[in-house]
């Protein structure tokens, strides 16, 4: 089986955010933090350049520990 693909054996195992031409210290976004944790550290842009999918999965993440900080109150046992 043949293979066109050429990458240099320092990027296969080593996350993204490891390689020195990440981004040089500038602030990452929503979506780029996001697809960083789902992809584990392999890819910065997996869930593309749409705003309001960072912003709603940082929605979802907020009204999760809302939900558990409120039920955690609503139903300890006294």
């Amino acid at each position: 089986m043949k293979t066109d693909f050429d990458i240099a054996r320092s990027y296969v195992c080593a996350a993204t955010i490891f390689n020195p031409e990440f981004n040089n210290f500038a602030n990452i976004t929503a979506n780029q933090a996001w697809s960083l944790f789902f992809t584990a550290g392999r890819d910065d842009a997996a869930l593309g350049d749409n705003p309001e999918v960072g912003q709603f999965f940082n929605n979802v993440l907020i009204a999760v520990v809302t939900a558990v900080v409120a039920a955690s109150f609503f139903f300890r046992s006294f």
